[in-house]
This record gives structure tokens, sequence and C-alpha cells, in this order.
């Protein structure tokens, strides 16, 4: 190679080192255009119905926007709140009650298989048996899980500024959305230029048909989870419709998340309940992955549930709890950008070279 190409190829790994190593920086500059992209839709939706120009529809969504903030810190969080400190509370008595049980399936079992013997599976019922230290120990390791999990027992000072720098810089992308892309355009070479503004706005219709798709499909979860709780029977039903709404945004994990707080809750109450919760969630995701989803996303990128869970747990691991919240929306733009770049543009190009004819000898 040439001394340019040598030069080129260290500037090139210069970048990705740096952008490596600023990486955190990184997944919050893509949050804000997240966040953007959401409130560019909504403005496309006001300026839909309303006809209006794009000032006066960004000025009305942001006030929607302010008002539902308003309605929710004022009539959902606190209930909602106070309703999930009762539920770590009664995580620890939850799982004291489960060990008990476990114990007494042992118990049953050893005693069906041997006899009236003691020994078989007792060593095994042994295992689930806890002392008030063990319990203790559990329960307090539980709790503390739980809340680092939820961030609440994290830096609240570094997360509210990088929350503040996500919200201002998605305000300004969605003042001028044309003048940011363009800035990214420039980023590349210029006879590459207008084919990569098209792949961003393919980009951007992707993760707009995402957003609402997935803000419908955890209203609808949320709905299914409080009619199907309040049925039930089972006690803190606002607390955990919410929790079911909210982490169903998170593939894979984020409903199984949600089913522990409800099952924990119904196991105090009486064990058969907790089985029938359980019960009621597989019936509510299945809902929401055949029925649900499929009305509501058939315009959205279609994305396979193992890559699905592969860049959740690679994102995870590059960017952290925030990595795992974006994983989808991640996954979306870098499944068009493979699409439309990798194998349209690069691969689809190559021609099969023509076999060469032997040369004379």
């Amino acid at each position: 190679m040439k001394f340019g190409d040598w030069l080129g190829l260290v500037g090139l790994t210069a970048a990705l080192t740096l952008l490596w190593s600023l990486r955190g920086g990184v997944i919050l500059v893509f949050a804000a255009v997240v966040v953007a992209m959401a409130l560019c839709t909504l403005v496309g939706a006001v300026r839909e119905r309303l006809g209006c120009g794009r000032p006066l529809a960004l000025l009305l969504s942001l006030l929607a926007v302010l008002l539902l903030i308003l309605v929710a810190l004022t009539v959902i969080l606190p209930p909602f709140f106070e309703q999930f400190i009762q539920l770590l509370q009664k995580l620890p008595e939850a799982a004291d009650r489960l060990l008990v049980l476990l114990h007494a399936a042992m118990s049953s079992a050893s005693r069906m298989i041997y006899g009236g013997q003691e020994a078989g599976l007792s060593w095994l019922g042994q295992t689930f048996t806890a002392g008030p230290e063990t319990q203790g120990a559990l329960a307090s390791g539980l709790s503390g899980g739980l809340l680092r999990l939820l961030g609440l027992a994290g830096n609240l000072g570094a997360g509210l500024l990088q929350t503040l720098f996500v919200v201002a810089v998605a305000l300004m992308i969605a003042v001028q959305p044309q003048a940011y892309r363009e800035v990214a355009v420039l980023l590349v070479p210029s006879f590459y230029r207008r084919r990569c503004r098209q792949v961003l706005l393919q980009c951007g219709e992707a993760l707009s048909a995402w957003m609402v798709g997935v803000l419908i499909s955890s209203l609808c979860v949320g709905t299914l989870a409080a009619i199907g709780l309040s049925v039930l029977g089972v006690k803190l039903v606002a607390a955990n419709a919410v929790l079911a709404g909210v982490l169903n945004i998170i593939p894979n994990i984020g409903p199984t998340l949600s089913t522990l707080f409800p099952m924990s809750v119904a196991l105090l109450q009486d064990p058969w309940k907790a089985l029938a919760v359980l019960v009621l969630y597989i019936v509510v995701q299945n809902l929401e992955s055949y029925l649900i989803t499929p009305s509501v996303m058939h315009h959205q990128v279609a994305l396979l549930p193992g890559l699905t869970l592969t860049a959740q747990l690679l994102f995870t691991l590059v960017f952290g709890p925030l990595g795992l919240l974006l994983a989808l929306p991640l996954a979306v733009c870098l499944q068009v950008i493979l699409r439309e770049v990798l194998i349209h543009d690069v691969l689809d190009g190559w021609k099969r070279r023509p076999r060469l004819e032997r040369l004379g000898p």
C-alpha cells in the first residue's frame, strides 16, 4: 500500500479506538436520537391531523408531552411508587414462603418414593430448609439485588445529568432534524452521500414504526395484566400492571421480570394464585407475541427472536444497562444499515469473475 493508504488505515484505527473509549457518550447520543425520533413521529402525526406547519405542530407536541408528564407525576406515579415499595417489602416474605413450600414438597416426594424413611430426598429438602439467618441473608440479598438492578442504589446525580443531556440533545434534534441529518451525511464520502441520506431516512422510518408498535403493545399488556390480576384478586394491581407495561419494552428479559412481582404477592395470599398469575402472564405474553404485535407492527422491520436476544447480550456487555434498554432500537437500525449498505450496495454489487482461460504452455 501507498503512504496515503497507510495513513488512512491509521486514522480509521484511531477513530474506532476513540469511539470505543467514548462508547458511554455514544449510547447517550443514540438515546437522544431515539427520543427525538419519538417526538418527530408525534409532530408528523399532529401535522397530518391538523394540517399545520412544523413549528406549531412541534409546540403542540411539546405541550402534549408536558401535560402527559404532569398527569403521570400527579395521578399515576404516587400510587405506583407507594405500591412498588410495598412490593419490595413483600419480596423477602415471599422468598421465605417459597422456601417453606419447597421443603414441604421435597419431604412429601421423599415419603412417596422411600416410604416412611427419612433418608432418600431428605438431603434435597434440607437444601431448601432455611433458618432465620439464611432467610434473612436471602431476603436482604434479593432486595439488594433488585435495588441495584432497578438503579435505585446507583448514582442518582449522574443519572439525572445523563437524563438532562439526552432530553436537551433530543429537543435540539427535534427542532432541526434535517440539519442534523445533513451533518451526518457530510461525514461520508461525497459519492455516497445521496445513498446515505436514503439509508438514514429508512432508519428513521423503522425507528418510528418500532416506537409506535411498542407503545401500543405495552399499553395492551399493562391493561390485560391489570384486568387479569383484578379478576384473580391479587393485591397491588396498579404497580404490577405498570411494571408489566414498562418492562414489556425489553424483550425476553422484561416479561420474565414483570412476572416475579405479582407471583410474589400472590404467593403470600395463596399458592394456587401464584400459579394462576404465571398462567395469566403466559397467556398475556402469547397474545402480545402472536396477536397484538403482528397487528400493530406489520410495517416494522422484522427481527428474529435469536437475533434480538443476541443483540441484548452484546449491547449490554458493550454499553451496560442502557445498552439493554436500547438493544432493540439499535438492532432495528443496524439491520437496516446491514441490509441496505452491506447487502444491497456491497455484496449484491459483486459480479462473478469470468473463468480465466489458460494461456499457452
